[in-house]
């Protein structure tokens, strides 16, 4: 499902989509349709804009908070223009995850775009490094990332931005070995232990990471 108030952005994404095997089964124009389309239609994933109708604030953050609410775990894409930090709280209250956050500006690859929407709709997480960003301005005395190192924050920080084990071994020059060695230790030091999946390890990390 398609969520954006400008209508030449609307279908450019649909077609787009389209093109590349996805089915669209609702484009909607502001946050009262969103949260009706997710609702009748449950899609796999939303692509949500952020400013919409009537006021042009936070519309679409805020539909697709009541969205999640409605259908608990309705994944969802985040792709503004804007950072708008008043209810990303609220969006990664839940640790079900399935959430993410890009920039339109900052989208240059097709292929990343596609890669982070299909890791959204599999209840994954992707944010852009500058959402993360305004996102941690917002320490908490109680940091529960406390304990880590530098280098697990680093890691941590680019597992906040999707990247795979790989991505992150190559954007800090460490062997594949070593970043699941820092992986280990930062699920163990945030509590993160095996009775969880990798993948669900993997989200509550980094949704700890970004309530933090």
């Amino acid at each position: 499902m398609v969520a954006d108030d400008a209508v030449l952005i609307r279908e450019g994404l649909v077609r787009l989509l389209e093109e590349f095997g996805f089915e669209v089964v609702a484009t909607v124009g502001d946050g009262d349709a969103l949260v009706e389309a997710v609702v009748e239609h449950r899609p796999d994933v939303s692509v949500v804009d952020v400013r919409m109708p009537p006021s042009f604030t936070d519309e679409g953050l805020r539909a697709a908070v009541e969205a999640r609410r409605r259908v608990p775990g309705a994944p969802v894409l985040i792709l503004s223009q804007y950072v708008e930090v008043s209810y990303a709280d609220d969006l990664l209250a839940d640790a079900r995850g399935a959430v993410g956050y890009l920039l339109k500006d900052r989208v240059i690859d097709v292929d990343e775009f596609l890669e982070g929407l299909r890791r959204v709709a599999a209840g994954g997480t992707v944010f852009d490094p500058q959402v993360v960003s305004q996102l941690m301005v917002r320490r908490r005395k109680d940091d529960p990332l406390a304990q880590l190192t530098p280098r697990e924050r680093e890691v941590l920080g680019l597992m906040a931005e999707g990247k795979s084990n790989p991505a992150i071994g190559r954007d800090l020059v460490i062997s594949d070995g070593a970043v699941e060695k820092h992986i280990r230790s930062i699920f163990s030091k945030l509590g993160l232990y095996a009775e969880d999946t990798d993948q669900h390890r993997r989200v509550l990390a980094v949704l700890t990471y970004l309530r933090s």
